[in-house]
């Protein structure tokens, strides 16, 4: 155990990452030392921040936990805190099942670590953070909770009702980080569709984006969750006319049938999910869109998994992820229907839709060969420069691969390649 260390560990989300960016922050100015995600964590003070979202999230949570208290247990490492989505919906099981943890906090109030520790959170401090991402992009959360009732699931019993961060607050960190050299910003949260209807009374991510995007040093913004139904149509618009707006939105459609729409509680039709991602596409000519689909909720029949196959290669969604069920308690789905298709069947059904999409990734990637296209550096990979166009999201989303022998190239800047070359879910370029 080393004296005067944190030591980190983040599971989940990136939303998850921001609070342990900040946390680590407010330890780094109290003077202590700090790792994040460390393969050996040996510090006086170690705190796990958990996800709860679905049934592997929670196991992967869970094992993490046991193995630290393991350790705890034989002195390798000092105090031992649980905090984040799993301690939040679950905190007085935890307490009772794994008891070697010294405290449990949820989502919310984690800085009462600091207090527990006799230390202070410097709330002169509360925009900062230390990142743990490289350092020419950062997540920026601008709200928290979800507010709709999508049968399935658990967020909302997490996270509570949809809650916007003030727009002076969100441009001032902006501000910050931009000031410390970050040029890319993934803004993330549940639900941005929704992002000042609490504050302002009204739909303003269309807004924010224009602040933000006149801010020095913000080279490339990008939006990550919208929820189809409430669109908020002007940021199209923001996404046209500003440069430094991606021309990608990551919109999580779910299913496209009527009958599933419907039993997972999606507030859309069909018809009118159509009608969205057409008016997106005209209105942003060139955007990438990226979806998820949910394979086999309750109620799922083989038609239904015939119409989201067909709406995929109708769409042919540039970037696309199939996932299956999770029968979650205390969601609808867990209190109202039967989670009754057999868990090879819901593979089944996201390798077929998967496969689909593997033939369109492959398609759109080598409809590039040959163009010049805006690449930002992240990082160096054996004999490849490895970076991202304004379509490529962080961890999610495909690479350019660039010959490292190519004279003058840094980690964190801008480049214009030309692509030479594609995979599935790659491009080769110089």
């Amino acid at each position: 155990m080393k004296k005067n260390l944190v030591d980190i560990i983040t599971l989940g989300c990136s939303k998850n990452l921001v609070d342990s960016e900040h946390l680590l922050r407010q330890f780094e100015a109290l003077g202590y030392r700090v790792r994040h995600d460390a393969g050996r964590p040996d510090g006086e003070v170690v705190i796990v921040n958990t996800c709860g979202f679905i049934g592997d999230a929670k196991e992967e949570s869970i094992d993490t936990i046991l193995q630290l208290a393991d350790l705890r247990k034989r002195g390798r490492i000092g105090r031992l805190y649980v905090m984040g989505c799993l301690s939040e919906r679950y905190l007085k099981e935890l307490e009772t099942e794994i008891p070697e943890v010294d405290r449990y906090y949820g989502k919310f109030n984690y800085t009462d670590i600091l207090t527990d520790l006799g230390r202070e959170y410097r709330a002169d401090l509360r925009l900062e953070r230390t990142l743990t991402t490289p350092p020419h992009y950062a997540y920026v959360k601008i709200s928290e909770g979800c507010n709709r009732t999508c049968s399935y699931c658990a967020i909302p019993l997490i996270t509570g009702r949809h809650r916007s961060r003030p727009m002076d607050d969100i441009e001032q960190e902006v501000r910050l980080l931009a000031g410390r050299g970050v040029k890319e910003f993934q803004l993330i949260a549940q639900d941005l569709s929704y992002y000042g209807l609490d504050l302002y009374k009204s739909l303003k991510l269309a807004d924010l984006l224009q602040r933000l995007a006149d801010i020095p040093g913000v080279e490339w913004l990008r939006l990550h969750y919208a929820y189809p139904a409430h669109f908020p149509w002007d940021v199209l618009r923001v996404m046209r006319e500003r440069d430094n707006v991606c021309r990608y939105l990551d919109i999580a459609l779910q299913h496209i049938s009527d009958h599933m729409l419907q039993l997972m509680r999606r507030n859309i039709t069909k018809a009118e999910t159509y009608d969205l991602l057409r008016r997106i596409r005209e209105e942003v000519p060139g955007i990438h869109l990226r979806t998820t689909l949910l394979l086999g909720h309750p109620g799922e029949t083989e038609q239904d998994v015939d119409e989201a196959e067909q709406f995929v290669r109708d769409i042919r969604f540039e970037r696309l992820g199939a996932f299956a069920f999770s029968n979650e308690e205390g969601t609808y789905a867990y209190e109202h229907y039967t989670d009754d298709i057999p868990p090879e069947v819901k593979e089944a059904r996201v390798a077929r839709i998967m496969g689909v999409q593997q033939d369109i990734s492959l398609e759109t990637n080598q409809a590039k060969i040959g163009r010049q296209m805006r690449v930002i550096i992240d990082r160096v990979d054996g004999d490849y420069y490895v970076g991202r166009t304004e379509f490529d999201s962080p961890e999610v989303d495909p690479e350019v691969l660039i010959p490292v022998g190519t004279e003058g190239v840094r980690v964190g800047e801008f480049y214009q390649a030309t692509i030479t070359g594609a995979a599935d879910f790659e491009l080769y370029a110089r």
